[in-house]
């Protein structure tokens, strides 16, 4: 609360003190108040933003009109929208004719034709007279959008909570010809994409071993909850399982901008397999014991083994240290040498 005092003076020459009190409670619900605003305006259309610039939406909206704007779940790939208003030629010669503004918080959320709109203010200004305006829209805190010589960018921030929003045209020249009245403008939105897109990490259990505890690391980070959608930056990133009950697993992935993808985990019983090869009619003992069938893969305990290959009176032994979650590939070659001599 703040007092003070006005000095005057009365009729008869003697100044008297004058105490007035102000409530400074009451400030930010006036300024709120000023922030918020009914209108009448007519509703030229609705736009929808999606990811795909080459889909564009483009309306016609003449003076004292609006356009409501529509943002769907995907904002989260998104760092503003981009509006663009193109002019008719004869719009020069009404230079401080307009201004534009925009709403967010608006009530009703749809509308068509005459109606009346409240809304929160958050952008006023003059629109230049230029054929070509562009404005850029943050819609995210870190946005990295700036004003250069052919963008202006509005400075408050609308977070895709408070969508949609109304861009809205508004005569405040008079007496101006009756052509004026007729001009038109196209009304284009577009998305202004982030360079991100998401994971959606899926594992694959092998029927033996389900549920058991694995890790996920992405790019060296652990990832604790791999249910949820994991947002990274386009381009190539490393995908790295660790786990005591599945083979550990090490590869790279890639990431498009706006894209959710499904990366498919597929968990492997971490048992060494050896898999044999070799010419027919041969015969393969693994620690003395007789494979029966060598196209098939043999899963076996880590440690030393041995292996042996015997075609007709021709042996070969070598031992193998078979270590925990690898697939081993023995095969025996049999080739032929031409030397020649003078």
């Amino acid at each position: 609360m703040i007092r003070w005092g006005i000095f005057a003076t009365n009729t008869d020459g003697v100044m008297l003190k004058l105490n007035y009190t102000l409530i400074l409670i009451l400030l930010p619900v006036l300024f709120l108040n000023a922030q918020t605003e009914t209108f009448r305006t007519i509703v030229d259309g609705t736009a929808e933003i999606t990811l795909d610039r080459q889909q564009e939406t483009v309306i016609v909206m003449g003076i004292n009109s609006s356009v409501i704007i529509n943002i769907g779940p995907e904002a989260r790939f998104l760092r503003g929208i981009e509006i663009e208003i193109t002019a008719p030629q004869n719009w020069l010669q009404y230079r401080g004719s307009l201004v534009m503004s925009m709403y967010n918080n608006i009530n009703p959320q749809s509308a068509s034709g005459i109606a009346d709109i409240t809304g929160s203010r958050i952008a006023f200004e003059a629109l230049p007279s230029r054929l070509r305006n562009i404005y850029h829209v943050p819609i995210r805190t870190q946005h990295g959008l700036r004003t250069t010589t052919t963008v202006t960018m509005l400075s408050s921030v609308i977070l895709p909570s408070t969508f949609p929003v109304m861009f809205r045209l508004m005569q405040v020249s008079k007496g101006l010809p009756d052509e004026f009245e007729y001009i038109t403008f196209n009304f284009t939105v577009r998305p202004i994409l982030s360079d991100e897109g998401a994971v959606r990490l899926a594992p694959r259990y092998p029927p033996q071993l389900r549920n058991r505890p694995f890790t996920v690391l992405i790019n060296d980070n652990v990832i604790s909850n791999i249910s949820e959608e994991l947002m990274l930056r386009e381009g190539e990133h490393h995908l790295v399982i660790l786990s005591e009950d599945y083979r550990n697993e090490s590869r790279r992935f890639f990431v498009e901008r706006g894209r959710v993808a499904e990366l498919i985990i597929d968990l492997q019983d971490p048992t060494p397999v050896i898999v044999f090869e070799g010419p027919q009619n041969t015969r393969v003992f693994l620690d003395n014991v007789l494979i029966s069938n060598i196209h098939e893969p043999i899963p076996v305990e880590a440690g030393i083994h041995e292996v042996q290959y015997q075609i007709g009176d021709y042996t070969i032994i070598r031992s193998i240290n078979i270590q925990r979650g690898k697939t081993y590939r023995v095969s025996l070659a049999v080739d032929l040498t031409v030397k020649e001599e003078d």
